[in-house]
């Protein structure tokens, strides 16, 4: 096998991480604690060619890999998981399923922009009855038979909601079939009859907004409908494929950069290197977290690259976003503890790693799903 990295994937990686250092890192702190998004780092990343990796020049993107997609949401989360993760919701699931299921005409129309940066998209899957079991949804889709559907319902935790300005929305169009009786759907932000709800507040990924949408008698074109009628939860679980490698990549990311921020501190603290054992206890715990960011980063690697070449990938991508978000938790926590007292504060940015880290093993499907995803999958090998 192979690891080197081509030429295109090191200046694509080497792009992101000056972009991360020096436009995101420096206000990662304060837009965490005024829970503010900052749409200029957006359409930076638009102007970098950063939000459209992975797609063909011919709809806006630069013709990269996912392996290159990858390693910009792991170099951006190692300063702000939540421009990685604006990131990931952007390009893995929004444009994927425009690029995989859309029409030539929806193509231009939502992909092009979306690739080129200057409108941001947004997954609206979940609803308070259905997280980890989608077919529970309630939002409904209506033909009105003049060429339009009637949506009503909420979906809620939607990233980057109010911000967006494509919208993809799941919703029941056959309620007699419940495995097929499902559609997607893309809508505009300022579409009659759709309006944002409530605000979440979140203990981490502040900087990264989660809205509820509400649907009441919003009239959506059947030239809006996304794939074929019915073909809706398929779409969405095939999205969510390639979106837990975007996560596996943005919990790699929290876990590389509260790596470097402990080696950073453990040099610098005399005590550690005046009790020999602490300093061996420190050096061991760094040792394993770094054994353990390395796994999660050929995890993450393997899945990106599969998804490149056109052969199945979903095994490996939740096996990456399992392991990945498990890493991350497990080394924040780690850190905090050799940061000590000072960990437990805001003077240094651990506690915000470790806040962040969490919500990386439960969206995009918890790992308790990833590992029933794992399970079937060795069990019927």
């Amino acid at each position: 096998m192979f690891f080197d990295l081509s030429d295109q994937q090191k200046m694509i990686r080497s792009k992101a991480r000056d972009f991360a250092e020096r436009e995101v890192g420096p206000s990662a702190e304060q837009r965490d604690e005024e829970e503010r998004f900052d749409r200029g780092l957006f359409d930076r990343m638009g102007e970098l060619g950063l939000t459209g990796i992975p797609w063909p020049e011919r709809y806006g993107g630069i013709g990269a890999d996912y392996v290159s997609y990858v390693m910009a949401v792991e170099e951006l989360s190692r300063v702000c998981a939540s421009t990685g993760v604006m990131l990931s919701v952007h390009t893995s699931l929004v444009g994927w399923c425009l690029y995989t299921y859309g029409t030539e005409e929806q193509k231009q129309k939502y992909l092009e922009p979306i690739a080129q940066g200057k409108k941001l998209g947004a997954y609206s899957l979940t609803e308070s009855s259905s997280g980890s079991d989608a077919k529970a949804m309630r939002t409904t889709a209506t033909r009105d038979g003049s060429g339009w559907y009637i949506l009503n319902g909420n979906k809620i935790f939607v990233t980057n909601g109010g911000e967006a300005e494509i919208y993809l929305v799941f919703a029941i169009t056959d309620t007699q079939q419940r495995g097929k009786g499902y559609s997607a759907f893309i809508i505009e932000k300022g579409t009659e009859g759709f309006a944002f709800g409530k605000k979440e507040k979140k203990l981490g990924i502040r900087a990264s907004p989660t809205l509820e949408l509400i649907f009441d008698n919003c009239r959506v074109s059947e030239e809006n409908l996304l794939g074929e009628e019915g073909e809706g939860f398929k779409i969405a679980m095939s999205a969510l494929d390639g979106g837990r490698s975007g996560i596996a990549a943005q919990a790699l990311g929290i876990a590389q950069g509260t790596l470097d921020a402990t080696i950073a501190f453990a040099k610098e603290r005399k005590e550690f290197g005046n009790l020999i054992g602490l300093r061996q206890a420190i050096a061991f715990k760094i040792a394993d977290m770094a054994n353990k960011i390395e796994a999660a980063r050929l995890l993450t690697y393997q899945a990106a690259w599969r998804e490149s070449i056109g052969v199945p990938y979903g095994k490996e991508a939740a096996f990456a976003k399992l392991f990945s978000s498990d890493t991350a938790v497990q080394v924040t926590i780690e850190a905090l503890q050799i940061f000590g007292e000072c960990g437990y504060t805001k003077a240094y940015s651990v506690e915000r790693c470790m806040r962040d880290a969490k919500v990386t093993q439960i969206y995009e499907g918890t790992n308790e799903i990833q590992r029933l995803v794992i399970s079937r999958m060795v069990l019927t090998d």
